[in-house]
């Protein structure tokens, strides 16, 4: 300890006014560092001892972000098994794929001087190939595995969004979409289930998603919310048999787009009305009666007042206790905001794998976080889903046109 001491006082007295503060952090730390691998090795450096269970083996470098600034500590490395200091939080899933992402992108020779900005941002020195294959395979497997995990039990309410990213595709820059599965269980816990990529406009692609999800054990789903999408509605019908509630609070967009912009607040309110009643009846008759009224001034909202009447008030026919979750995809907009704010960091992926590898961590860190919270739905409302009141309400809706 006194040699550390002499090296400290050394250290201290080389460093400027300036640094003098993070420079005895630096030092303090890396002191504690030595000190806890010696008692893990049983050993002091360069000490012979039978009581030695392990040998050193050099030292990997690791920033440390403080109020003092950015502390450049080497951390020691063991010839057997590792070591990771207690005051340092490692790197979460997440942030592992952000860095493997912008690592495949150097490598790949697809990279601007964007992303070597950003190579430079995250702290690397340099890029390794075999720590890209590393980080790839650690992650992936974990994401792979809850992407891939058995669904259990019955599901009776799930949501789909889609997240529109920017991947290169044989030598061209094209948008896909993230096609974000999230359900809630009959206990009221909701889990992310899935994750999909590809075009959202296609009928096939919706539909080898939703069957995907059903493969692994998805069931007793009764209501689907999500946006307008084509071919959407056709395969949660083919596939699913379940109730579509195209969301509201687009669907609201999209009316308000056929009125001048004065108007928005009356017609709105005017709307909301039918989204007000306690029943099915009373909020179709306001619907209907509100759509007659707006007709002769805005014919075209009259029509897709009409058109999709069935669609947008699906969510009343369910138990009261969950509507307000149930009549847009809302739910799942603090998810959505986080997805695209890593997404953002990369700019353009450089494959679909990739994608999956990002925001397949994202999903993972967040639904561990959602299973730690308390119900996402009052269970007491989960019974009425299986009552003969409900069932009668579902079977008054129209038809799909094939």
């Amino acid at each position: 300890m006194t040699d550390e001491r002499m090296a400290l006082v050394e250290l201290l007295q080389k460093s400027r006014d300036g640094d003098f503060l993070r420079a005895v952090a630096e030092a303090v730390l890396q002191i504690l560092m030595e000190a806890d691998v010696e008692g893990l090795i049983g050993a002091g450096r360069q000490e012979r001892s039978a009581e030695r269970l392990n040998y050193r083996n050099g030292y990997r470098e690791r920033s440390l972000d403080t109020r003092l600034g950015s502390l450049q500590l080497r951390i020691p490395k063991l010839r057997q098994g590792s070591y990771f200091p207690p005051f340092l939080e490692p790197r979460k899933t997440a942030e592992k794929a952000l860095v493997t992402v912008i690592q495949e992108a150097w490598i790949g020779g697809v990279s601007t001087r964007r992303v070597d900005e950003l190579v430079q941002a995250m702290g690397l020195a340099g890029i390794s190939k075999s720590q890209v294959s590393k980080l790839c395979k650690d992650i992936d497997d974990r994401v792979n595995a809850f992407l891939d995990r058995p669904i259990d039990g019955e599901w009776p309410y799930l949501w789909l969004d889609a997240t529109y990213l920017k991947v290169r595709d044989g030598g061209r820059i094209v948008s896909v979409a993230a096609i974000i599965a999230v359900a809630v269980t009959t206990e009221g816990r909701r889990e992310i289930i899935g994750l999909g990529i590809g075009p959202s406009e296609a009928e096939p692609f919706w539909s080898s998603f939703l069957k995907s999800l059903v493969k692994r054990g998805l069931k007793g789903v009764k209501l689907v919310i999500s946006d307008a999408h084509d071919g959407l509605r056709h395969a949660i019908t083919r596939v699913l048999g379940a109730t579509w509630q195209r969301c509201r609070v687009h669907w609201m967009r999209n009316a308000l787009a056929h009125v001048p912009k004065g108007q928005h607040t009356t017609v709105a309110a005017a709307i909301r009305q039918a989204f007000l009643q306690a029943d099915a009846e009373a909020a179709h008759q306001t619907w209907r009666h509100v759509a007659d009224q707006l007709r002769p001034r805005w014919p075209k909202l009259g029509t897709l007042m009409d058109d999709s009447e069935h669609d947008v008030l699906a969510y009343i026919t369910f138990p009261a206790q969950h509507r307000t979750k149930l009549h847009s995809t809302n739910p799942l907009e603090r998810l959505n905001k986080e997805v695209k704010r890593r997404a953002d960091v990369v700019g353009i992926f450089p494959n679909e794998a990739s994608i999956t590898r990002l925001i397949g961590a994202v999903l993972l860190e967040q639904n561990d976080e959602w299973l730690l919270q308390c119900r996402y739905m009052q269970i007491e409302g989960m019974a009425e889903l299986t009552s003969p009141l409900i069932d009668t309400e579902l079977g008054k809706l129209p038809p799909l046109a094939a």
